[in-house]
């Protein structure tokens, strides 16, 4: 404990780790915006710490880098 009696936030949640499971169990669509402002729209098949794969219809399956997306959100049905 610091001096303050204050701890540390713990430096893994692993909320984002739930999140992406939810994703991938409920098949989801969801929307990636990238850093480039650049949007792909798919559904989570798979990630890892580094990067998450899209699967799309009608386009090729993509593995995009996380240190790449802006953020992602559930599109509308």
């Amino acid at each position: 404990m610091s001096k303050t009696g204050k701890t540390r936030a713990p430096e893994q949640t692993f909320e984002e780790v739930k999140y992406l499971r939810h994703l991938i169990d409920s098949e989801a669509k969801v929307v990636v915006k990238l850093a480039d402002n650049i949007e792909y729209t798919g559904t989570i098949e798979y990630y890892d710490r580094n990067f998450i794969r899209l699967t799309r219809t009608g386009a090729p399956n993509l593995f995009i880098y996380k240190n790449e997306i802006k953020y992602l959100f559930e599109a509308a049905v």
